[in-house]
């Protein structure tokens, strides 16, 4: 699947780092490998929300600097395989994705579904799992951070006026922190409790995995892209996270 000049299945920034987070971003990238062609899907189509999650990379990069923290994120386009979908959930390889056909994905045999998986899917997820077994063993203790982003465009007639939500499944502790300290460090700002979504094991692979399995601290945080859609938008959003890190990481 991937060739030997393309980037591998993920990239691990500040690996030596230090600090008590660790970070993930599942959306980080919209390249495809060139094994795919282009799926059917125009450059345009492939650079919005459906190829990936706008300005979480630049957040999430701007964040592990500030925090020590090591930040692992994968190469490719969720349109070839999902990171934070169970792998063989039929949304890990959309056929159709916010209303665009993808015409690369139609028909995918149980072969074809596994070179993705095998290729992509697995060693970053791996990677992780190593990354959390590595700091165990070490007697480190690790909070494990989600970054994604969300389009403003409202969901079925729903609005999103939240500028920063916390997503959380059956642990709320640490997105509670984190939430109740946002509120409090600026009243007049709208923060999400999970919205527009949530987390739980049929829709989500990352947390559940990572998170609620190893019973760590963690969260996921969605951001709305026109906030994070440049990089002084992603960094000034990062450093009020990592701000709020600071303020409630002594009482964890």
């Amino acid at each position: 699947m991937l060739r030997p000049h393309e980037p591998p299945a993920f990239e691990i920034h500040h690996p030596a780092a230090r600090g008590r987070v660790l970070l993930i971003c599942d959306h980080a990238s919209c390249r495809l490998p060139e094994a795919v062609g282009t799926l059917g899907v125009s450059e345009a189509d492939l650079a919005t929300h459906i190829g990936w999650d706008i300005g979480a990379a630049d957040v999430a990069r701007r964040l592990s600097d500030h925090l020590d923290a090591t930040l692992v994120m994968p190469s490719y386009s969720r349109l070839v395989v999902d990171c934070n979908r169970p792998p063989h959930a039929p949304s890990a390889m959309p056929v159709v994705s916010g209303g665009v056909p993808i015409p690369g994905n139609e028909g995918l045999d149980d072969a074809a579904r596994a070179q993705r998986i095998a290729a992509i899917h697995r060693p970053y997820h791996d990677a992780i799992a190593a990354l959390l077994d590595a700091r165990a063993s070490e007697g480190r203790p690790t909070v494990l951070l989600s970054i994604h982003s969300f389009t403003p465009a409202p969901l079925h007639g729903t609005p999103r006026p939240w500028p920063i939500s916390l997503l959380y499944g059956r642990d709320a502790r640490l997105a509670y922190r984190f939430r109740d300290a946002l509120r409090a460090s600026d009243p007049s700002l709208l923060v999400g409790d999970n919205e527009p979504y949530w987390v739980s094991d049929e829709s989500d692979y990352a947390i559940p995995v990572h998170g609620v399995r190893r019973g760590i601290l963690h969260t996921a945080f969605e951001l709305r892209q026109d906030g994070v859609d440049t990089r002084a938008g992603a960094h000034a959003w990062a450093d009020r996270i990592a701000e709020v890190w600071e303020q409630i990481a002594p009482t964890l």
